[in-house]
């Protein structure tokens, strides 16, 4: 193998090239990458940079090298001849393909001025720039992490919030119900409006926002919106490839794409099956995993389809919310069973314990990361709850 290409310039994919340099790889190492920046933390942007704080680029970006390929997109991917064809035209070689594509936020049809969204450090700083415009009535769609995270600091930042999520509580899919519950309390005990159970339809304003308009016909004022509904897996560039693509890159446990040789996935953008999980098929969008994975990946193409190494690391999360730290470990919404394991719900400090068919599928604390610890060492052990 002399010709690596990486296609996909964030976290998973500086990994990647990393994992090839510290295993001394001598081939040629190419990567592909949408933005100009430097590889850069995304956590921080919801949370940090709109306080001020620019200071998020990854340490070892000055180790990509020369055949680095700023600001293009990867437009084909041809597996029989092994070529990825760019936005401009240009075709890359490889013999080994690493794809560590991501994932971009949804949107609803149409976006008027003051509507953004939140991915890229200028998504950051854009809504950084109109948060410090003075106090605005700001409406975050989305209850999940990241709107729960950008909730948090507008309210910080002295703006009137309110946050609108179609389940009943925020969160509840991801940490069950006790700490949605919480959630929600908590939120609300922070000066955030909660609007649960509805979903956002569309927008209110013809040259700036002006609402947000409900499923139940209700129209919520809005100076500006934060629109954090999820994300889809970068993939279209692969049609026609030959890969299986549902929901993401569909790879073996090894992180290489269904069926081939030649092709792993990474970060946002893979789905594969998990072992401790019965190789349930899963895609995880958190740093944890995209860190972990990019390495992973590259040493698992270097080694080659039957050295392999599954990859089943238990797939973690950390965020903090109105100043309360919220972790979570493996995969709580596989469980039909939870159970508060651990401290108080009403002294905002406990441990929830989910489990599938009696045994442990995962765990969330709230303001008890020692709790937490204990409990992911039980699930990777299969513990009963």
């Amino acid at each position: 193998m002399n010709r690596i290409t990486v296609v996909g310039a964030s976290l998973a994919g500086l990994r990647a090239v990393q994992a090839l340099r510290r295993e001394e790889f001598d081939g040629e190492v190419t990567l592909i990458g949408a933005e100009t920046h430097l590889p850069y933390n995304r956590p921080p942007l919801s949370k940090s940079v709109l306080q001020g704080d620019d200071d998020v680029t990854l340490p070892g970006a000055e180790e990509l090298g020369d055949h680095w390929l700023r600001g293009r997109r990867a437009a084909a991917l041809n597996t029989a001849d092994k070529i990825v064809t760019l936005d401009d035209g240009s075709e890359i070689g490889y013999d080994g393909l690493v794809i560590a594509t991501g994932a971009r936020p949804k949107r609803l049809a149409e976006h008027p001025a003051g509507v953004h969204t939140l991915r890229t450090i200028e998504d950051s700083l854009a809504l950084r720039a109109e948060l410090e415009g003075g106090p605005r009535q700001v409406v975050v769609i989305g209850g999940g992490f990241i709107g729960g995270e950008v909730a948090s600091t507008a309210r910080s930042l002295g703006h009137q919030v309110t946050l609108i999520d179609s389940a009943p509580h925020p969160m509840l899919a991801t940490v069950g119900s006790d700490t949605a519950l919480w959630l929600a309390a908590h939120h609300r005990r922070n000066g955030v409006e909660l609007v649960s159970g509805v979903r956002a339809i569309g927008f209110e304003g013809e040259t700036r926002v002006e609402g947000v308009r409900l499923s139940n016909g209700v129209t919520v004022p809005a100076d500006l919106v934060i629109a954090g509904m999820g994300v889809v897996p970068n993939t279209e560039w692969l049609a026609g490839s030959g890969l299986t693509v549902e929901d993401g890159v569909v790879c073996e446990p090894t992180l290489y794409a269904k069926g081939s040789t030649d092709v792993v996935a990474a970060g946002d953008v893979a789905r594969w099956p998990h072992g401790l999980y019965g190789d349930s098929l899963v895609r995880v969008e958190h740093w944890a995993t995209a860190n972990d994975q990019g390495a992973v990946a590259a040493l698992n193409l270097l080694a080659g389809p039957e050295n392999a190494k599954p990859y089943a690391d238990l797939p973690s999360y950390a965020t903090h919310m109105h100043g309360a730290r919220i972790q979570t470990a493996g995969l709580p919404h596989l469980a039909d069973e939870a159970r508060v394991l651990a401290g108080s719900v009403e002294e905002d400090s406990f441990a929830v314990g989910f489990a599938r068919n009696g045994l442990l599928v995962g765990a969330v604390a709230v303001n008890a990361p020692k709790e937490l610890i204990r409990l992911k060492r039980r699930v990777v052990a299969g513990e009963a709850l």
